[in-house]
């Protein structure tokens, strides 16, 4: 079923006077409501999972920009809560899956969601093949035996690529059957993940401090690897907080599947980012403290798998790293998750190819199995690019930070043009009677924030930086691969439009 009109436009629908559920938006309710609270805001933790990024580009960060690199964490994480305020307030209002296409288009116009939705899903994609990867960080590190291919297991290097591959399509057959059998026990297992990485990843925070080697004035150096200047260091650093805070909108992409949706979303998008922010933060500054040396160049190779084995002992070090592969393996599920209610939003509204098949929800399950295919078979493949080239590894984890980046730019930007002709507001209850989640009139400035900070670290991510992409050389196609990756993307969603609307045009002949 659509609600999309002739013109483009996706009108908002008129108020009802029930619980104002999917009915008003055109929709029924097909996926099963069964998540609660801690449910919604697992959603949105287990897709940022500090335990997943952060171990996977802590070297990259701290090899760029030394210790001073720890400083971009608390600047990414301010612009992050502004972009989640407003994503707060736009699932209040349209508690909806396929939430940056949904809100996008209502928010602009049919055509304009579309592309926010396309960039957003094809990022989805990409941020799952390259959360797979980070296995490779840890599962080595654990046991030697878990390098199935050579014997190097350094992402970067030829072997370590192959492995990571070979790991990552392991998981994603685990997921993807995750993915298909049944909501509640998708849910289950993401809300045990979660509490495991929650944990974990505090306990790992006080072993690093009681273990530390040196005060937190370290993070004002940037170290001999910062060759670009402080400024360099910082925008490069940026990579890791960047890469790790992205996802909170999971919450709104599940709502859905929320009981009380309104009320639960906003706040859970908001918690989720927060406490990923506080604990990734001390997790980095932790490592920081902690590591052996600074200096030796294992921490810029290595990262914080080299921090827990060297500083916390062999036994204590890889029993935390078996609770970072379980946040890997719940974080790759999660995500996944999300890129498939954004193909099956899309779907159901008749904007892909193969709608009716990618908009079926098995009713047994309340999953739609088709879209979990899809997000599994094309994230398996991309890991086969890891086989061509280790620099691999790097071009898709940055490719997908851009995309996310770009897509929540289409939805604050029109949002913010809404606001200043006046309207958008946000009125009326939630499902139990208490107002909606409302910025007021801080919703401008935060809103104009929350754009400009967006536009700027997708430029920032994606500047096609020689020393970070190529660092070996005579490679063009992965210092441009991100706006090449992008370019594409692009110019495959215009033909797609392109056909749909001469397909649409002769229908009516």
């Amino acid at each position: 079923m659509t609600t999309t009109a002739p013109s483009d436009v996706r009108p908002d629908p008129p108020e009802s006077s029930g619980d104002r559920s999917l009915a008003e938006f055109g929709y029924r309710q097909e996926l099963h409501r069964s998540l609660g609270r801690y449910a919604s805001f697992a959603a949105g933790f287990s897709f940022i999972s500090v335990l997943t990024t952060v171990f996977q580009f802590f070297a990259f960060g701290y090899a760029f920009g030394g210790p001073v690199f720890f400083w971009a964490w608390p600047a990414v994480l301010i612009g992050q809560l502004l972009v989640a305020a407003c994503f707060a307030e736009l699932t209040a209002r349209y508690p909806i899956s396929g939430a940056i296409y949904q809100w996008s288009s209502r928010l602009s116009s049919l055509t304009f969601g579309w592309f926010a939705g396309w960039i957003m899903v094809i990022g989805q994609i990409v941020v799952v093949a390259a959360a797979a990867l980070a296995l490779q960080v840890v599962m080595p590190a654990i046991w030697s035996g878990f390098q199935l291919i050579g014997d190097d297991p350094a992402p970067t290097s030829a072997s370590g690529a192959a492995n990571a591959a070979v790991l990552g399509v392991l998981l994603l057959v685990l997921t993807t059957f995750v993915n298909v059998i049944d909501n509640r026990v998708m849910s289950l297992i993401n809300r045990i993940g979660v509490t495991a990485e929650i944990i974990g990843a505090a306990l790992i925070i006080v072993l690093l401090f009681t273990h530390s080697e040196r005060t937190p004035g370290i993070t004002f150096h940037t170290g001999t690897a910062a060759e670009s200047g402080l400024v360099g260091a910082l925008l490069v650093g940026s990579f890791t907080a960047a890469y790790v805070m992205i996802g909170f909108d999971s919450a709104g992409e599940m709502s859905e599947e929320t009981h009380h949706p309104r009320r639960t979303a906003p706040r859970t998008i908001l918690t989720a980012l927060g406490a990923a922010g506080l604990l990734g933060g001390l997790i980095i500054l932790g490592g920081l403290l902690a590591a052996p040396s600074l200096t030796d160049g294992r921490l810029g190779v290595e990262g914080l798998s080299y921090v827990l084995t060297s500083s916390l002992g062999d036994g204590v070090g890889r029993a935390l790293l078996v609770d970072v592969v379980v946040a890997i393996a719940v974080a790759t599920l999660a995500i996944q998750t999300s890129a498939c209610r954004m193909l099956f939003s899309m779907a159901r509204d008749g904007q892909l190819p193969f709608s009716g098949r990618l908009a079926k929800v098995n009713p047994r399950t309340g999953m739609p199995s088709a879209p979990a295919l899809v997000v599994g078979v094309l994230a398996a493949a991309l890991l086969l690019l890891n086989f061509a080239s280790p620099e691999a590894f790097l071009a898709i984890g940055t490719t997908c930070i851009v995309m996310l980046y770009l897509a929540y730019a289409m939805v604050t930007g029109p949002l913010l043009w809404q606001r200043l002709r006046g309207n958008f507001t946000v009125e009326g209850t939630d499902e139990t009677g208490r107002p909606l989640f409302s910025l007021g009139r801080w919703g401008v400035p935060v809103n104009a924030l929350a754009l400009l900070y967006g536009l700027f670290m997708t430029v920032n991510l994606a500047w096609p930086r020689a020393e970070v992409y190529d660092p070996a050389g005579g490679h063009w196609y992965f210092q441009w691969f991100t706006v090449l990756f992008l370019g594409v993307t692009l110019v495959l969603g215009g033909a797609y439009r392109a056909y749909k609307a001469r397909s649409a045009d002769a229908a009516y002949a």
